[in-house]
């Protein structure tokens, strides 16, 4: 009897170890969905863009190593990692911390940060004449505008508020944002206009010499003076040109990791990661490791640098 049950034994933990192996292989594919992310909580695949609420130092054996920190701070670029995140009360906001990953003290004419609302948390409103891109990261918001018309925004959605537009968002539970805001940069006869919608409603978009998928969450149009992209690349893949131009971007790591080039410095990143670049910073991605990468990227556009 003994015999048999150590057998027994052994053939249990040979299938909970292929289970397991199957189930680690199913999950390195590719990105899981948001909606089984909100709607099927027995799912083993982990939350959509759950790395960057979640972020892990690589090696781990530097995750609690006193004065550790993987960001830098120069005077054209700036790499924001999560273990350096300071949160604090935001202003104008209820029941909510928020972390600045970019802001004009750095040079650039935007700014870009993490919002953790909290049970019942409330947005305010951004001064006047700044304009708000509000992005999901986890977790669910309602959103309302003047009109008093509410939408639920899930992870992988997204809004676009003109300047001077009321609106609201609200938690009921908790839920994280990223949040971009910049001073308008009016231009005669054209006004922009709100726009609610998510990462998959998005076409995919030509690009003549690159290998990567590129979606646009704004019109592309005049009254709208800068666009957020979402990049994704597959494993091994990267930009085939090394930019350098007058746009500024500020870039929010999603899933995966690689290489970032930043003028003559080489960054190892990954989900969770800021990057901040100035006007005319050389700048270069590779795609490394086993799941696609896709990074959340702000860029000005549709205005005369001068």
């Amino acid at each position: 009897m003994q015999s048999l049950s150590a057998t027994h034994a052994k053939s249990l933990l040979l299938l909970s170890t292929i289970l397991c192996t199957l189930n680690l292989v199913v999950t390195e594919q590719g990105f899981c969905s948001a909606i089984s992310s909100v709607t099927d909580s027995n799912s083993n695949c982990n939350p959509l863009y759950s790395k960057v609420i979640n972020p892990t130092l690589n090696p781990s054996h530097l995750q609690d190593l006193p004065g550790f920190t993987r960001s830098v701070y120069k005077s054209d670029h700036a790499l924001i990692t999560p273990e350096s995140h300071v949160f604090s009360p935001l202003p104008d906001w209820s029941n909510t911390l928020g972390a600045y990953l970019v802001s004009p003290a750095m040079g650039a004419h935007f700014v870009m940060y993490i919002a953790k609302m909290q049970e019942s948390a409330k947005s305010g409103c951004p001064p006047k004449d700044v304009e708000r891109f509000v992005f999901v990261l986890q977790g669910s918001v309602t959103f309302t505008n003047v009109s008093g018309v509410g939408q639920t925004l899930m992870v992988d959605s997204f809004a676009y508020l003109p300047p001077n537009s009321e609106h609201l968002f609200e938690s009921y539970e908790s839920a994280t944002l990223v949040v971009f805001e910049r001073r308008y940069a009016y231009l005669e006869n054209h006004v922009p206009e709100q726009i609610v919608g998510s990462t998959d409603q998005q076409p995919l978009l030509d690009t003549p010499g690159e290998v990567f998928e590129l979606r646009k969450l704004l019109p592309t149009s005049l009254p709208y003076d800068f666009n957020i992209h979402i990049m994704d690349f597959q494993p091994g893949e990267f930009l085939n040109v090394k930019e350098v131009h007058y746009n500024q971007h500020g870039l929010l790591l999603l899933e995966g990791q690689g290489i970032y080039r930043l003028g003559d410095s080489w960054y190892p990143v990954q989900a969770g990661d800021a990057i901040w670049m100035a006007p005319f910073v050389p700048q270069w991605y590779a795609a490394l490791g086993k799941i696609p990468t896709r990074y959340l990227l702000y860029k000005d556009v549709n205005r005369n640098p001068l």
